[in-house]
């Protein structure tokens, strides 16, 4: 009766505690909407666009208006939407009141492919006449690469510019496995030997073929980038790789100023004074500034584009591909894509698709649900397909059967491969633990596959098989979308990682470009002039969603608020003890600095 009391009074403190931090929640997203509602956004003569870009950039925002509500005692984490900020450049380019664009950057919380997309607006959003000012205190690479196409750009006196090449670090829990008795049996191709998203189980470093590819990947798109700067900057290719070598993060501003990477050094006060002359304001003049999410809520002058009848519809496919179980809001759900793509491809005034993928793959089965779907979409009308920063193993099976790929110079791509991973921890539970297991089976393999022991030769081969069979399944698709044979797809194929450059010259991508090409394409293919953007998947309830992703969402920030940078780690060793089939995914843990 004792111990029943206490798991009683744990239970119910748990359920307090719970319940607490909902009404706490409730009390704020009360509180911020009724804000919102009473605020209204106009917008002054005279006024500049900031572009900050510090919150994570995703592809759509979403409508959830918890979506970034901040939970008792931990960080916010906020988002904006690549649709908002490709919004906001467009509108301000034509409109009056807005002066010019105010750069102030540090990090951009998005990968290579993004940034250079909204680089690319603000190229044309300079072709208004309109000018694009940038200020740092201290900037990042890939900052610098955006912020290099502006007007000017100034860097605090005795800020950091960071300029010394790119690194790619994979992580690898091998020998941390081995110290707690984890067996990862690892199921892949058997030429799937560039297949590494395995390899942090397996080894305790890069094997030969993963550094043959990172290094071809990270050496071509770190060319792309001094490409980019060389003609904002003029300073030749050359010379800025010999920068980076001096490693330019640890010297003076002055040092990085008169190496010409800034037009000059100033304070913020003077920059300030820069941003009133060029607005056209008046010596201490408040300077009026619209933000991204501001400046999004106003709306643009609609009227005629309601009266067009032809759509194109822009499908999202955004983050790890699952089975349809919608786990995540982050995630990629096969169900919800696929059913996106099934209603873009039976409205009749949808006249083309744009599939914006940027994914690093995930289940196989999901991949296959939603390339069915582009595939029968295909044979209806033209369906493009926009790459974001990954489009990798399952994200480049989705995009394999369309008419059209685009990709970005730096956007990761390829990974064609597949494999499959049975933890097992039996030794962990066993022997260090103290955890036995005893079971009854009516046939030989009926607690196939088991986590508590390791697998029999059969059993290893009936998997190996399997993974075979789903590498030639995924062969096939990508031989017949990309009109190739499935050896051509092979060779190229093995599980290989390829940026955006080299993914054009092996015919996995048929030029470079983002959003805004792949509209036009697809208008093109379409044979229509003017049209209106459809957003699919429908964004779902979010009150809705809300109770059903609560518990799920309140452990998840838990864990990244207490683990913090090794959040992830831990997220991609528990994705693996409860993953479920096969997959089609790239390396979990590669970051590029």
């Amino acid at each position: 009766m004792k111990f029943f009391w206490k798991a009683f009074f744990a239970s119910l403190a748990a359920i307090l505690v719970a319940t607490i931090i909902f009404i706490f929640m409730l009390a704020g997203l009360v509180t911020s909407l009724a804000s919102m509602g009473e605020q209204t956004i106009t917008v002054k003569d005279h006024s500049l666009l900031i572009l900050k870009l510090d919150n994570r950039i995703v592809e759509r925002k979403s409508n959830n208006p918890f979506e970034d509500i901040e939970f008792p005692g931990m960080e916010k984490s906020s988002t904006t939407g690549l649709n908002q900020i490709f919004h906001v450049i467009h509108q301000a380019k034509t409109d009056d009141k807005i002066r010019g664009i105010y750069l102030e950057l540090s990090e951009i919380s998005a990968g290579y492919a993004t940034t250079e997309e909204i680089r690319d607006a603000l190229i044309d959003f300079k072709t208004s006449g309109k000018f694009v000012y940038a200020y740092s205190d201290a900037i990042s690479q890939k900052a610098y690469f955006l912020a290099s196409v502006a007007d000017s750009l100034m860097l605090n006196p005795v800020g950091m510019f960071d300029f010394r090449g790119l690194s790619a670090e994979h992580t690898f829990f091998k020998k941390a496995l081995d110290k707690f008795g984890i067996e990862m049996q690892i199921v892949r191709g058997k030429d799937n030997k560039f297949k590494s998203a395995v390899e942090q189980y397996m080894y305790e470093k890069m094997s030969p073929a993963n550094k043959e590819q990172t290094t071809l990947y990270l050496a071509t798109i770190w060319n792309h980038l001094l490409k980019g700067i060389s003609e904002s900057r003029k300073i030749s290719v050359d010379q800025l790789n010999e920068y980076a070598n001096s490693v330019m993060t640890f010297r003076t501003a002055e040092t990085a100023q008169k190496s010409h990477f800034f037009d000059n050094l100033k304070y913020r006060d003077q920059v300030l004074n820069d941003l009133r002359s060029l607005a056209g304001l008046k010596v201490n003049e408040e300077i009026p500034i619209v933000t991204v999410s501001e400046y999004d809520k106003i709306p643009s002058e609609t009227k005629a584009k309601a009266l067009i009848k032809d759509k194109i519809a822009v499908v999202y496919a955004e983050g790890e591909i699952d089975t349809g179980s919608g786990n995540s809001s982050h995630d990629i759900n096969s169900k919800d894509v696929s059913q996106g793509i099934r209603e873009a491809r039976i409205d009749t005034t949808v006249k083309a698709i744009v599939l914006r993928v940027n994914s690093p793959g995930g289940s196989a089965f999901g991949s296959e649900v939603i390339w069915r779907e582009v595939k029968l979409a295909q044979a209806v009308k033209p369906v493009v397909v926009s790459m974001g920063d990954y489009a990798a193993s399952g994200g480049y099976y989705i995009s394999s059967p369309a008419a059209v790929i685009l990709a970005n110079a730096t956007t990761i791509t390829g990974s064609i491969g597949v494999f499959g991973t049975i933890p097992n921890f039996g030794e962990l539970l066993n022997n260090k633990i103290g955890i036995t297991f005893d079971k009854v089976m009516t046939n030989d393999h009926a607690d196939m596959p088991s986590v508590t022991r390791k697998m029999t030769p059969f059993e290893a081969n009936l998997m190996q098989s399997y993974v075979e069979s789903t590498y030639g399944i995924f062969l096939s698709h990508v031989a017949e979308g990309r009109k190739m044979t499935t050896a051509m797809v092979d060779s190229i194929g093995q599980g290989r990682v390829w940026s955006g450059v080299n993914a054009k010259s092996n015919h996995l991508i048929d030029d470079f470009g983002g959003m805004k090409e792949a509209l036009k394409i697809a208008a093109q293919k379409a044979g229509i002039s003017e049209y209106r953007i459809r957003e699919l998947p429908k964004q779902k309830d979010p009150f809705s969603e809300l109770l059903k992703n609560f518990s799920v969402r309140l452990q998840n920030k838990m864990m990244e608020s207490v683990m913090g940078t090794n959040y992830e780690y831990w997220k991609n060793l528990s994705r693996e003890a409860n993953s479920k089939g096969i997959y089609t995914r790239m390396p979990y843990n590669l970051e590029i600095n």
